[in-house]
Order: C-alpha cells, then sequence, then structure tokens
C-alpha cells in the first residue's frame, strides 16, 4: 500500500498501524487527509477502529480495503463512517481513482 500511495507524485505516507487502536491513535496524532484501512487487523478491526476514528475526527474520510467485502460489510462499514470501500480484488487503478476522489472531493457522505 506504501508503495501504491508514495508512487503518486502528490501522496506521501505519514503514519502506520499494525492494529486498530494505532490506527485510532495515529489518526489523533497527526491529522491526515486520509486514512486507509485494512478490516482484519488485530486488537480492533476496521470498522470498529474507524467508527472510533468518526466520532473525534467526523470530516476525515476513510477507506476500508478489504478482501471481506459484501453488502453486509459495506453497510456497516458506511454507518462506521467509512466513505468508501474497495475490495482488495479490484484493480490497482480502481483504489488509486478511490484514494484521488476521497483526496479531492471527501468522497460520498450518505451513510
Amino acid at each position: 500500500m506504501r508503495v501504491l500511495v508514495e508512487g503518486h507524485v502528490d501522496w506521501q505516507v505519514c503514519g502506520e498501524g499494525e492494529n486498530g487502536f494505532e490506527a485510532v491513535a495515529k489518526a489523533g496524532e497527526l491529522n491526515p487527509d486520509l486514512i486507509i484501512m485494512d478490516l482484519a487487523m488485530p486488537m480492533m478491526d476496521g470498522i470498529s477502529a474507524a467508527r472510533e476514528i468518526s466520532k473525534t475526527s467526523p470530516a476525515l474520510p476513510i477507506l476500508l480495503h478489504t478482501m471481506y467485502g459484501s453488502d453486509a460489510v459495506n453497510r456497516e462499514a458506511k454507518k462506521a463512517g467509512v466513505r468508501t470501500v474497495v475490495s482488495k480484488g479490484e484493480s490497482e487503478a480502481n483504489l488509486r481513482g478511490a484514494i484521488e476522489v476521497l483526496l479531492n472531493t471527501g468522497g460520498p457522505k450518505d451513510v
């Protein structure tokens, strides 16, 4: 993921977390423009982490990148504050496009 993000001339990674708790802490500490989060993380899953981040930073766009995509996961992710869900089975071009939309517009805000 770092290579994909930093391969874009205008993007850089400001931090990484190994689990959901670290993601929540780093979101508050680093004030990023966007969070890209996996669903399956140790200690706290991506939806729970997104819910916590959205409580303190509701305008912060969160992209959930997962191989466990389903309508149910999408609904729960949206309720937790995730703006976009991208399956790991999709192309890198689709992932880059979703990142671009979120960075430029904040992405869809419907829940």
